[in-house]
Order: structure tokens, then C-alpha cells, then sequence
């Protein structure tokens, strides 16, 4: 009887239809198992490589490219070359996070990378619209380290109720695209973090090519908390790494080449920014935009008190 009621119900007793649906669910929630720890990943330096070039190129370079190409080429009432890079940005940078999460020996859940993943090209969809205004408005004498209201070239708008739409105009910029954009790609890296330890002792070194993008990887993570005024998502991220590195530490597994990589850069980051803070702690100007106790400026807002105002 025991044996025909097993029979009718495979997953009843610890048979093989329990063992297949707890697979299932192992692999759906993404649990560490000890297989999974024993599956390390490679370092992935074509994804670290391609991922710190166009940070880079696209998300660095873009204001750069902007006051450098002729204003002939891409008059203020189109799109800048900027918004190009922008735009290329949105597109490679989801596609590239995709890739990273694909190759975790974790498995990650997939509804929470995909909903993140669309928050993320909303976020800086609308980061593009902002900053392209933002920056234009450089060429008419806009100065970053000002406030909107006390600019120059808005103070004196009429009417007022134009003044109210730039200040929209730098809330969609700075608060919510910054928001929508960054959450979610600090969210996605953790999940991938959190799927890089490892038992074997031989995956736990950074090859010499790591070792050789951790200081761009770094400085280019000092531009993003810096610029995107994020500090408090970073500290975060970062800390709740330590954590997850100091509790898996206790079970006997350690970071893997490609979380020791990432960790490194988070580190590196942090000590840049505390650099830059003790750098500019006594400037009168930068004091008035940022106040409040979290004092970390913005490099554009530096390069326009402190580099165009010269020349």
C-alpha cells in the first residue's frame, strides 16, 4: 500500500519528484549551496574591461565631449554630441549588467533583475533630458555652483512661474533620475556581489589585469558619487557588502577574483571621496550650495567656481 501510494504522489517521502521541486526552489530563491559555492566564475575581464571603458567614455566623457566638439556642429536647439553618448550609455549599460548577471555561479532572482533593470532606463532616460538642459544652459552663463534661483540668467525671469519649471527642470536631473538610475545599478551590482565567494583558495586572488582596472573602476565610482550626489546610496551598498563579506566569512567563504575586483573599487572610491571632502572642507562657496552634514560637492560645480571662472 506504501508503495502504490508513492507511486500516485512521486514527490511524497522524500522520493525523486521532492528531490527535482526542491532543486527547484533552490534555484528559483538562489540560496548558497555548497555547489554553487564550488562553482566559482572566472575573472570576467572582457565584461570589468568593456563596463570601466564605456563608464568612461559615455557617463565621463559626455560634458567633456560637449564643450569640446564645435557649437556649430550641434546648435543649442538640438541635441548635443553629449546626449549621443547619453543615449548610448542607456542602451550598452543595461545590456552589459545583463551579461554580469548571466555569468554568476548564483542564481540570481530574475523578476527583481528585470524590474530593476527597467527602473534603470527610466531613471536615466530622464537624467538625459535634465542634463542636457542643465548643460546647455552653460554656454548662456548657467554656474553649476549656484543654486537655480541665485543663477544669474534665472533670478531675473519673467515671469517667476519660470523659475518654478527650471527648478522642476533640476529636480527631474538631480533627485528623481538620479534616483531611478542609480538604486537600481547599485541593487544589481550587490545581487551580483553577493554571488561572488567561494570554498577554493585558488579563486580568491585577483589576476594582474584586475589588479590593473581597479584604479579607473575606482576613480570612475568617485565621478558617480561625487556628480550623482549619491553618497548616502554608496555608504550604504558598501557597508552592507562588508557585512555580507564578514558573515560569509564565518561559513568559510570568501570573496572570488571578480567580488574582490568590485570590493576593491568600492574601497578605493571611499577613500577618494574622503580625500576630496577634506580637500574642499573649507570652501565658502561650496559650503553654501551643500549645506547640512553630509558636505560632498559636485566636480562640475568645482570646475565652474574654480576653472572656467578663470578664463
Amino acid at each position: 500500500m506504501e508503495a502504490a501510494r508513492r507511486r500516485q504522489h512521486p514527490g511524497a517521502a522524500g522520493g525523486p519528484g521532492a528531490q527535482l521541486g526542491a532543486s527547484f526552489l533552490q534555484a528559483r530563491h538562489g540560496s548558497v549551496s555548497a555547489d554553487e559555492a564550488a562553482r566559482t566564475a572566472p575573472f570576467h575581464l572582457d565584461l570589468w574591461f568593456y563596463f570601466t571603458l564605456q563608464n568612461w567614455v559615455l557617463d565621463f566623457g559626455r560634458p567633456i565631449a560637449m564643450l569640446v566638439f564645435p557649437l556649430e556642429w550641434f546648435p543649442l536647439n538640438k541635441p548635443s554630441v553629449g546626449d549621443y553618448f547619453h543615449m548610448a550609455y542607456n542602451v550598452i549599460t543595461p545590456f552589459l549588467l545583463l551579461k554580469l548577471i548571466e555569468r554568476s555561479p548564483r542564481t540570481l532572482p530574475r523578476s527583481i533583475t528585470y524590474v530593476s533593470i527597467i527602473i534603470f532606463i527610466m531613471g536615466a532616460s530622464i537624467h538625459l533630458v535634465g542634463d542636457s538642459v542643465n548643460h546647455r544652459l552653460l554656454f548662456s552663463g548657467y554656474q553649476h555652483h549656484l543654486s537655480v534661483r541665485e543663477n544669474p540668467i534665472i533670478k531675473n525671469l519673467k515671469p517667476e512661474t519660470l523659475i518654478d519649471s527650471f527648478e522642476l527642470l533640476y529636480y527631474y536631473d538631480e533627485y528623481l533620475g538620479h534616483c531611478m538610475w542609480y538604486i537600481p545599478f547599485f541593487l544589481i551590482l550587490f545581487m551580483y556581489f553577493s554571488g561572488c565567494f567561494t570554498a577554493c583558495k585558488a579563486e580568491r586572488w585577483m589576476p594582474g589585469p584586475a589588479l590593473l582596472l581597479v584604479a579607473p573602476s575606482g576613480l570612475y565610482y568617485w565621478y558617480l558619487v561625487t556628480e550623482g550626489q549619491i553618497f548616502i546610496l554608496f555608504i550604504f551598498t558598501f557597508f552592507a557588502m562588508l557585512a555580507l563579506v564578514l558573515h560569509q566569512k564565518r561559513k568559510r567563504l570568501f570573496l572570488d577574483s571578480n567580488g574582490l575586483f568590485l570590493f576593491s573599487s568600492f574601497t578605493l572610491t571611499l577613500l577618494l571621496v574622503a580625500l576630496w571632502v577634506a580637500w574642499l572642507w573649507n570652501d565658502p562657496v561650496l559650503r553654501k550650495k551643500y549645506p547640512g552634514v553630509i558636505y560632498v560637492p559636485e566636480p562640475w560645480a568645482f570646475y565652474t567656481l574654480h576653472v572656467s571662472s578663470r578664463h
